[in-house]
């Protein structure tokens, strides 16, 4: 009887040897122990000599879609039995390296050979040709790994055992369905070149809705568009950027995007797919239909259908269709799995999820005070509706009311389960700043980049949170990049002017604003940068843009109230601040206007007007006792010496609000040295700046602009102390940074306090021109103003 001998593929590395028809590994010819589970991820980490395997890749290959098992410690064990094995250190491998956070790397030179054939090194197995009753199925694969330009894979035919028996017969039968299996494996493994790429841009069109139902209209193109934001590859076109290419082709920037208008989107944005999709209906039955064609020539590039045997089923099925179209696009089946959270997850109401779409063109074309009706009627319908909450988060706060704000956030961060993973991310952030836990909110962020490395939505809430404790520079690159990123959001603008007003880089700014102008986005920092420039026709006249805006219009009033403080007329300030008041009272917004009202008694407060001071607290925290006008307050009260009541205020803060990281860096140390200084003691005072002195320059929250509260109060006590240098260091700090202290009130009468250090130091000279200045400042002040009067005092007895 004839014997045949089995065909084999041994790859070899260093003094080992891996049989890959048997997983058998051998050292020196001596077969060595290693499980099955082990043995595979080696030959699938050899094969791909060179490259890196992810964690997700191996979970898929060793268990499929087993969901019953711990992948990480599995992967884990896996790795260690094969270094055990092989004799490799993890810290120092010779053979798998560790690629932190992403998966494994063979490093080892690799070659292959057959029973029958020369050795070479290969990149990933080859399987020998078909043989017998299987050449057809080979075939097909080797055909299909040949489409992708991957011939390689499979090796030139080796010579077909002879089958003299009933038993060679079976042993090629088995030979040739290990070759089978082992070409299907290569092509499993080995990467399908994609219909997109994670550089390419997807267009969402809206539904074509066949069946009479208008839920459906705005419906689902909001949960395709969270089914296929979840996605860390699809790359989709934001709503701002859509909606600024609807303007250019001089469209209202809510209109409809029908197949054609995604086209022409697709075309001038430089787009590579339009994503739409249909819904029909028969019956109670409905049938959905998503389809990707090409932007360049309307080519169909993927489709996907699924069916809903009722109205209740429909967004379940969007999710399934969803899913096999991403897959299709060229995503990862590891990926889809990973971020594939259902949009019933978020919301089971198509009404709901109707009104916060409609809720989202409305803010994104009016405001944030328009969008909040749509998304109230959003949570009427659906209570557990996470996202509602956290889009009312944004909006509250962007208005100036954190009450309201962290009240939605907290709603929304006990939702964080049910939602997709960028979802999740979005809700943390929105918490965390809410809580002001700036630790947990950078580790947020990090992991967002991490994930979504094309968002620009992290990146500019990092650019805020590096402003707020002074790390401009670290701000400015932020700012960059979410621009980079997200040409078309106005907020990556202003935040970016701001960090170059910041670090005093006026043209900078001004050539910031004007970008955002060219792209017809509106620029918040022109009021400021007019500001700086002395040019009041300009602030009117961005006030006048935003007049009956709410949330926009009692923003700039109150600006203009600070302005006119800085520059002494003290009347003028009032009024615009009663009007700022009133116009956030109008809008519904009782916290921001209290905001207002409390910052215009702490003006007060600094200009020695103890009995306004006073009742501008009162009024304000009667208005609202919100977190932000608190702390305005507490330190109005220290300033006129009502030091009981700022203490109480300040305990009170630091009980409700305990993670609160610029409340304990900043805001706290800043009262208590208020509170100390007021009663005289210097030496109390200069410890508890301590704690904010590497905080100086920063501009937290709740105010518009910086404050210098720190360094303000620290000259302050150097002159009570008569250490004229010492406070003429501290007043000419914030002379140096006009770009944030801008026009709060503590810039200009850091003048008049650096006049006097310059005198108590005996620098006649220096003191003489510092009154100059700051009576230049003031030479339009009211004539009555108790400072105006105590400084051109002051400056006569000069010798």
């Amino acid at each position: 009887m004839a014997s045949s001998a089995r065909p084999s593929s041994i790859l070899r590395f260093g003094s080992f040897e891996l049989d890959a028809t048997n997983g058998e590994l051998r050292k020196a010819g001596i077969p060595l122990k290693l499980h099955p589970q082990p043995s595979r991820l080696l030959l699938l980490l050899a094969a791909r000599q060179g490259q890196i395997v992810d964690r997700e890749e191996i979970q898929h290959a060793l268990w499929g879609n087993n969901t019953f098992v711990d992948f990480d410690g599995g992967i884990n064990f896996c790795v260690k039995q094969i270094r055990d094995t092989l004799g490799d250190d993890a810290e120092k491998p010779r053979y798998i390296e560790t690629v932190p956070r992403r998966g494994y790397r063979f490093i080892a030179a690799v070659s292959q050979s057959h029973a029958d054939s020369r050795e070479h090194v290969i990149p990933f197995p080859q399987a020998p040709a078909p043989v017998n009753s299987f050449e057809i199925s080979l075939q097909s694969v080797k055909k299909e790994l040949s489409s992708r330009n991957l011939h390689a894979v499979i090796s030139p035919a080796l010579p077909v055992p002879r089958a003299d028996s009933k038993k060679d017969l079976l042993r090629a039968a088995m030979a040739a369905f290990f070759l089978v299996v082992l070409a299907a494996g290569a092509f499993y493994y080995l990467p399908r070149p994609p219909i997109l790429t994670e550089k390419d841009t997807v267009v969402l069109a809206d539904f074509t809705n066949a069946t009479g139902d208008s839920v459906f209209d705005e419906a689902l193109k909001q949960a395709l568009t969270v089914e296929m934001g979840q996605s860390p590859f699809l790359n989709v076109l934001s709503d701002s950027k859509t909606s600024e290419t609807l303007r250019m082709m001089g469209r209202p920037a809510g209109a409809r995007v029908t197949s054609s208008v995604g086209r022409e989107i697709c075309l001038r944005t430089g787009s590579k797919a339009l994503l739409g999709g249909s819904i029909s209906s028969l019956g109670s039955h409905y049938l959905l239909d998503l389809t990707a064609v090409a932007c360049s020539n309307g080519e169909i590039l993927a489709k996907q259908q699924a069916e809903a045997a009722r109205k209740e089923d429909v967004l379940k099925a969007l999710s399934r269709a969803a899913s096999g179209l991403r897959v299709k696009l060229g995503e990862s089946l590891p990926s889809v799995q990973k971020f594939d959270v259902p949009i019933e997850a978020t919301t089971t109401s198509l009404e709901a999820l109707k009104y916060y779409s409609m809720g989202a063109r409305v803010g994104a074309a009016q405001g944030d005070a328009a969008s909040i009706p749509f998304m109230k009627r959003a949570l009427e319908l659906d209570p557990d509706f996470a996202m509602a909450y956290v889009s009312l988060a944004r909006h509250y706060t962007n208005l100036n009311q954190p009450s309201l704000a962290f009240e939605s956030a907290a709603k929304a961060f006990a939702l964080r389960d049910r939602v997709t993973e960028r979802e999740k991310l979005g809700i943390s952030a929105v918490y965390f700043r809410g809580t002001g836990d700036l630790e947990s909110l950078d580790q947020t962020f990090q992991v967002w980049k991490a994930n979504y490395p094309r968002d620009a939505g992290p990146h500019g809430s990092l650019c805020a949170s590096y402003g707020f404790i002074g790390q401009y520079e670290k701000a400015l690159l932020e700012c960059q990049e979410a621009v980079r990123l997200d040409p078309d959001t106005v907020t990556n603008y202003d935040n970016l002017a701001g960090s170059f007003l910041n670090l005093n880089r006026i043209e900078e700014a001004k050539g910031t604003c004007e970008q955002a102008l060219a792209r017809k986005l509106p620029c918040a920092e022109l009021y400021y940068l007019a500001f700086l420039e002395r040019d009041s026709a300009e602030m009117a006249r961005q006030i006048s843009v935003v007049a009956g805006e709410p949330g926009n219009e009692d923003m700039l009033l109150s600006a203009q109230s600070d302005t006119e403080a800085y520059f002494g007329r003290l009347r003028r300030a009032r009024v615009f601040s009663r009007r700022a008041v009133d116009s956030a009272v109008r809008s519904g917004f009782p916290e921001t206007a209290a905001l207002w009202r409390v910052n215009a008694a702490l003006r007060e407060a600094e200009f020695g007007e103890t009995v306004r001071a006073k009742e501008g607290v009162k009024e304000a925290l009667e208005l609202a006792a919100g977190r932000n006008v608190k702390i305005l307050a507490a330190i109005a009260l220290a300033r006129i010496g009502e030091i009981t009541s700022s203490r109480a205020l300040a305990r009170e803060l630091e009980q409700t609000y305990p993670s609160n990281t610029l409340l304990k860096i900043y805001w706290l140390p800043v009262m208590d040295a208020a509170n100390e200084l007021h009663g005289g003691n210097v030496s109390k005072t200069l410890v508890s700046l301590e704690t904010a002195a590497p905080y100086d320059l920063a501009q937290p929250s709740p105010n518009q602009t910086g404050t210098l509260y720190p360094v303000y109060l620290r000259g302050q006590a150097d002159l009570l102390a008569h250490n004229g240098s010492a406070a003429a260091v501290e007043f000419q700090k914030i002379l140096d940074y006009p770009g944030i202290v801008l026009n709060f009130v503590t810039g200009a009468l850091a003048h008049l306090q650096l006049a006097r250090a310059y005198a108590i130091a005996g620098d006649t000279a220096k003191a003489r021109t510092a009154y100059q200045e700051f009576l230049s400042l003031w030479k339009d002040a009211d004539p009555d103003n108790p400072l105006l009067l105590q400084a051109k005092a002051e400056y006569a007895k000069l010798p």
